[in-house]
């Protein structure tokens, strides 16, 4: 059984392919994994950072967790979605999503440095190209289209022109799970662009589970873990 996709043209989206049955479930329980390990863990990271490693930084954390878990709820959403018209407005979230979730991730390593110029200077192209992108997504996501995947590689890989200041003030072994995981995001890109693989949407899903639970182990490294 497949579940044809309604046309999106009217959001600039591309016609989808039909997925089966089987492409569905596996797609449900790769986010329903990647949301119990964020809730579970981003809990048990707040919690300890606030309480004993890392209060000064909660915030930044608390931006971090709650857009992780935005982010992979909305996109559960979107797929599994009966085909309504609701389904394009869900898109919309979706990829709007993506761009606060990639600021957030980058929020709480920034905040490490926040009182640098490189720091307040990092942290406002990110958060601003990121709202740009949500303000695209959400109001005239006819006229972006695939540039959105450009955008989100750009933003999401801006962390090298600091990764020698964030090099200096965290592990090293915080740095390589924040190089593993941009890895992982990007490699994942490949599934998402091939759409004639079966359980395309599925792979390129846990890539994203993937990337998204290397930054979170690198969060719990350089706030609970390095700091006990």
């Amino acid at each position: 059984m497949t579940h044809a996709v309604p046309s999106q043209t009217k959001l600039g989206m591309r016609l989808r392919r039909a997925y089966s049955t089987a492409e569905l479930v596996v797609d449900a329980a790769v986010h329903i994994l990647g949301l119990v390990v964020a809730i579970a863990a981003g809990s048990i990271l707040l919690a300890l950072a606030l309480l004993h490693t890392a209060p000064e930084v909660f915030p930044a954390l608390a931006v971090y967790v709650v857009t992780l878990v935005v982010v992979l709820g909305v996109s559960l959403a979107f797929n599994l979605w009966p085909n309504t018209p609701a389904k394009n407005y869900l898109a919309r979230l979706d990829q709007a999503a993506i761009f606060l979730f990639i600021a957030g991730s980058y929020t709480p390593f920034l905040a490490v440095i926040g009182g640098t110029t490189s720091g307040v200077i990092m942290m406002s192209l990110v958060w601003g190209a990121s709202l740009v992108g949500v303000a695209l997504k959400l109001i005239v996501p006819e006229r972006f289209g695939r540039v959105a995947i450009l955008l989100y590689l750009a933003i999401g890989w801006s962390g090298v022109l600091v990764f020698q200041s964030l090099g200096q003030v965290l592990p090293s072994s915080t740095m390589w799970l924040l190089l593993a995981g941009g890895v992982t995001y990007s490699a994942g890109i490949i599934f998402h662009l091939w759409e004639k693989l079966k359980f395309q949407n599925a792979l390129w899903h846990v890539f994203v589970v993937g990337g998204a639970s290397l930054h979170l182990w690198a969060v719990i490294d350089c706030m609970v873990i390095a700091r006990l």
